[in-house]
């Protein structure tokens, strides 16, 4: 009986436990139900917020405007009638591409249908950036306008077709994301990074551009721009400046050396120039005594005229003697201004006259001779000017701008290398040593015309040459191109590359390794 009792009891609190899980899951599932509608209207707040959101915050239009100073980069809200427009404007002198020096004031002046408006900054948001805030109060296509002070000049730069629309509605009617800037291939390189490295940026140049021989050159002092000092006697060689070295700088009548023959039994100067005065002391006196005497007819006409040529011929014998000559010996000075180039006695020697002593030179003007192979015989007429590129530090220059010219080509080969010589003379203003070698293009004439671009702006990587051309100024592509040739300078461009297109002429390789290091935002560095 107790048994049955038991298990009366134990089914009554298994069907009670049961009620209750029932009961326990159906609320657990009306919270659950409760919770997902409450994050489904904080959903569709958060959204309807979202939307209101990105209605108020205006897509941003970017503007690029060069003058022939500067670079004007802007970023600015789309303007809507009666809304407040922020313009970030970033300024760059073209001059080194460097950012707007201070104290600048610029005034900003947006017209349209003949309404004005503008604001006028004295200080920039940081160096060469300005933020402007414009509150347009009509609608139309206007004309934004910078007016720039600074250092006493003035300047303006204009960025046409300002749209103004009436509401947003408008505005996102208009909007058209094919106008905005491809970013396929493309490196984001911003102002302020670009202010910060030796940068440029240009349009590639269609121009006359002949075929230009590369070959090498030899530099040698002009002629009439170097003199060898040679012995006017033998004798003893002795120093009068023991710094004499080469290199050194002398001036016109410095005396540099003397020639002794005092111990010698032979060509000695002191005996010469003794008996050089006192032939000439002689000579005078007899010349003066028969001039007396021909007075009273006690000599002959030809008597007094032997005399004469005699005094005269022993007077220009000593004049020369001791111009050249003392008692010590002959004296020999610098005949102009310049340096020693090269000394080819030692102190002490023994020279003989007419053997050279030392040269001297002016390294004023250089003459540069180039060997040409016979292959470029037939353009040798038709050089017109030249490219020259130093080898110790890879700077080129342009023959104009050595006050430079042609002087000359080969008419025949050389009898020991069998090439044809082209020689051109160059003012010494880039510190050209004689002596050495510098690599020249010797550019000819040609009515053809190209598409040219600096070197610099190439980039090679094996043997596919690049640019980067301009989609921003913060943002450049980089674009595989053609090449043909060169002369040194400058590179023609075949194809892959419009006159239209400004493109990286400085600072390629930074460009070139932002590009590496992966995508950048593009407003990274800016100040909002």
């Amino acid at each position: 009986m107790k048994l049955k009792y038991l298990w009366v009891a134990t089914i009554a609190f298994l069907l009670f436990s049961c009620h209750q899980n029932s009961s326990h899951d159906h609320n657990n599932a009306d919270e659950h139900d409760h919770d997902h509608e409450m994050h489904a209207e904080e959903a569709d707040h958060d959204h309807e917020a979202g939307e209101a959101e990105s209605e108020h915050e205006h897509e941003k239009i970017q503007y690029t405007v060069y003058s022939n100073d500067f670079e004007l980069f802007a970023e600015a809200d789309a303007m809507v009638s009666g809304e407040h427009a922020d313009v970030l404007a970033h300024f760059t002198s073209l001059a080194d591409f460097k950012p707007l020096e201070e104290p600048a004031k610029i005034t900003a002046r947006l017209i349209v249908n003949g309404k004005t408006i503008t604001e006028t900054l004295n200080e920039p948001l940081q160096k060469g950036i300005y933020s402007f805030e414009l509150k347009p109060t009509t609608t139309g296509e206007g004309k934004l306008y910078f007016d720039i002070e600074t250092k006493g000049q003035q300047f303006e730069l204009v960025i046409p077709d300002v749209d103004v629309f009436a509401n947003d509605e408008e505005l996102h009617s208009h909007h058209d994301h094919g106008d905005e800037p491809s970013a396929i291939n493309a490196t984001v390189f911003t102002k302020e990074q670009s202010w910060k490295i030796d940068f440029a940026t240009a349009l590639p140049l269609e121009q006359e551009f002949g075929p230009a021989i590369k070959t090498v050159a030899k530099i040698e002092p002009a002629r009439g721009e170097e003199e060898i000092v040679a012995a006017k006697a033998s004798g003893l060689v002795l120093f009068t400046n023991n710094n004499l070295v080469e290199g050194k700088k002398v001036n016109n009548g410095e005396k540099l050396f003397s020639i002794s023959s005092s111990e010698m039994a032979e060509n000695n100067f002191a005996v010469q120039l003794a008996e050089a005065k006192s032939n000439y002391e002689t000579n005078k006196a007899n010349y003066e005594r028969k001039s007396e005497l021909i007075k009273d007819r006690l000599v002959s006409e030809q008597e007094l005229l032997n005399a004469k040529n005699t005094y005269e011929t022993s007077k220009a014998v000593y004049e020369n003697l001791s111009k050249n000559f003392n008692e010590s010996g002959q004296m020999v000075k610098s005949k102009m201004n310049g340096f020693v180039k090269q000394i080819f006695v030692s102190n002490g020697q023994y020279v003989a006259a007419g053997q050279p002593l030392v040269s001297i030179t002016q390294n004023n003007k250089l003459l540069l001779t180039a060997q040409v192979q016979q292959k470029y015989l037939s353009y040798l007429p038709s050089i017109n000017t030249a490219n020259i590129t130093t080898m110790h530090d890879n700077k080129s220059y342009t023959l104009e701008e050595l006050n430079g010219k042609i002087l000359s080509y080969g008419k025949s080969a050389s009898d020991n290398s069998y090439l044809f010589p082209v020689n051109l003379e160059i003012g010494n203003h880039a510190g050209f040593a004689p002596g050495t070698f510098v690599e020249v293009f010797l550019k000819t004439v040609t009515s053809l015309k190209a598409i040219t671009v600096p070197n610099s702006a190439l980039l090679e990587e094996q043997g596919i040459y690049y640019v980067f051309v301009q989609v921003t100024p913060e943002m450049f592509e980089k674009r595989e191109v053609k090449i043909g040739g060169t002369d040194g300078l400058l590179t023609e461009i075949t194809s892959g590359l419009s006159t239209d297109e400004r493109i990286v002429t400085q600072g390629a390789m930074q460009v070139k390794l932002a590009k590496s290091t992966g995508a950048l935002d593009p407003h990274a560095g800016h100040v909002h």
